[in-house]
């Protein structure tokens, strides 16, 4: 789908549908504002008429369709709720621009326009709508077989008052991170069958020859050789082999003070739980478990185009976590690339395993700062639900800075507390330390347990379990995964400033 910025009467641009925005009918003006909404009103009063008639209230993502509207070259007129103005801010927008696109997709519709009024028509606002639009056209369908033209569009066009440089820069910047988070969701949509480690590194290295990235592939012996017994001893159940995915982006102009930013992405390709097995009851999903990878490498494509002036490296983990003659046990004890040493009591927590391991090959690569991304926890989604990724911060300033990022970016996260107290509950009797805790406070000892491999780093710990894949579609976002944090990864890249 194409998207593009044009400056045209409303009644002039010649399209399948034409989308205005319309608020809340008790607000100001009677729910029609001062844009787009209230000049088709103007012309032949149909809004008016549907605030009056009560069929259309104006409430958030609410819409009302009409065919042939006179006066207007569109084939169809919408009109899409925004709730209260005051509301509106870009995140909604983002919301408005999908839920548009995916309102009209399956009527057969090829080319759609939203007009973007005075007041929410900056970078910001345009860029969210270019986003929204972007993201809501993705259907996680490419194993299905009958795939008419109806639910294609071609392209979606944003109405806007005028055109700088940056309402352009904008544009292109959005596209190429939506691009990018779609690029993550088909990653994780696909079943495990189709998507192995060796298969993810093929991906990876494709995509980091297309976007002009380093990527080296680190396999079992090169693994092995360097000590990374807490990565391999999750993969040693299965059949599939399993790597260290390692992408390098490097800016001609680096003014990142000294900064080298890792991005690690926890990238389990199936999640059985091993021999402390799952229950079967939507063990089907565990294919999204690699949706922390597949978020690095969907920021790592956005970083290569958008080229801020840091070095950053993403690194992936990916094995498979099943059960066998081979797998690793409860009671294992394995020996980590720090040269610490772990007490496997849950073989279900593999996640942090992988990630220790990772992040210390991070560190050893003199990356300065670590994120981390990753499915780790049920104990996440109790807490925070399906709404709010928790991230977990060793430090004040490291926090703000990814806390300001998600803000910008839309994603919603939630801080949640490392304190030492909770390290009581990580003691093992014959290692160093065990891979879980009690059951209270899980997805805190989950984010301790990968602190003591951070070597002091600056570290966010992102736990998208909750928030990586929609088990219900919304108006503006399809079934399935979710793409999240690509965002906040992508906008913590870019604007970094010493």
């Amino acid at each position: 789908m194409q998207t593009t910025v044009v400056v045209q009467a409303l009644e002039e641009i010649d399209v399948d549908a034409l989308v205005v925005v319309a608020f809340d009918k008790d607000s100001a003006g009677g729910g029609l504002g001062d844009g787009a909404a209230k000049r088709v009103d103007a012309t032949i009063g149909w809004l008016s008429e549907l605030y009056a008639s009560g069929e259309f209230k104006g409430k958030s993502l609410e819409t009302a369709l009409l065919h042939r509207p006179p006066t207007f070259k569109a084939r169809r007129l919408v009109a899409i709720g925004a709730g209260k103005p005051e509301k509106l801010t870009a995140a909604e927008v983002r919301k408005i621009a999908g839920a548009a696109l995916r309102f009209l997709k399956p009527k057969g519709l090829h080319t759609i326009a939203l007009a973007l009024d005075e007041a929410f028509a900056g970078p910001a606002s345009l860029a969210a709508a270019v986003e929204g639009a972007i993201l809501g056209d993705y259907e996680p369908d490419q194993y299905k077989t009958d795939k008419s033209d109806a639910g294609r569009i071609d392209s979606f066009a944003l109405l806007v008052p005028a055109v700088d440089a940056a309402i352009e820069a904008a544009a292109r910047h959005a596209a190429i991170v939506a691009e990018s988070q779609n690029y993550t969701r088909a990653l994780a949509t696909e079943p495990a069958n189709a998507m192995t480690p060796t298969i993810l590194a093929d991906r990876a290295r494709a995509m980091a020859a297309e976007f002009g990235l380093e990527c080296e592939v680190l396999d079992r012996a090169r693994m092995e050789q360097l000590g990374m017994g807490a990565l391999l001893g999750v993969a040693q159940g299965s059949n599939e082999p399993p790597c260290l995915i390692v992408v390098r982006y490097r800016p001609e102009d680096d003014a990142g003070a000294g900064t080298h930013l890792a991005l690690v992405g926890k990238a389990v390709t199936f999640d059985s739980g091993g021999i402390s097995i799952k229950p079967s009851d939507k063990m089907d999903l565990m294919k999204f478990d690699m949706s922390g990878g597949a978020a690095v490498l969907g920021a790592m494509r956005a970083i290569a185009q958008l080229k801020p002036a840091l070095t950053v490296t993403g690194l992936v983990p990916a094995v498979e976590n099943m059960p066998g003659g081979r797998a690793q046990r409860p009671g294992d004890i394995v020996k980590t690339l720090s040269g610490k040493t772990v007490e496997v009591l849950n073989t279900d927590a593999e996640g942090r395993m992988i990630l220790a391991d990772a992040m210390t090959y991070a560190r050893n690569l003199g990356c300065t700062h670590i994120v981390d991304a990753a499915t780790l926890t049920g104990a996440i989604v109790v807490a925070l639900g399906d709404i709010y990724t928790g991230l977990f911060p060793s430090e004040d300033a490291f926090a703000l800075r990814v806390a300001a990022a998600a803000e910008a970016a839309g994603e919603k996260m939630w801080r949640m507390p490392v304190d030492d107290e909770f390290k009581e509950a990580l003691k093992s009797t014959y290692a160093d330390l065990p891979n879980v805790g009690n059951r209270k406070g899980g997805a805190i000892t989950a984010a301790m347990f990968l602190k003591e491999f951070t070597s002091d780093a600056p570290w966010v710990h992102l736990d998208i379990a909750g928030t990586a894949w929609l088990d219900e579609a919304k108006p503006y976002l399809a079934k399935g995964p979710s793409g999240v944090p690509v965002r906040t990864l992508v906008r913590l890249a870019t604007s970094w400033n010493g």
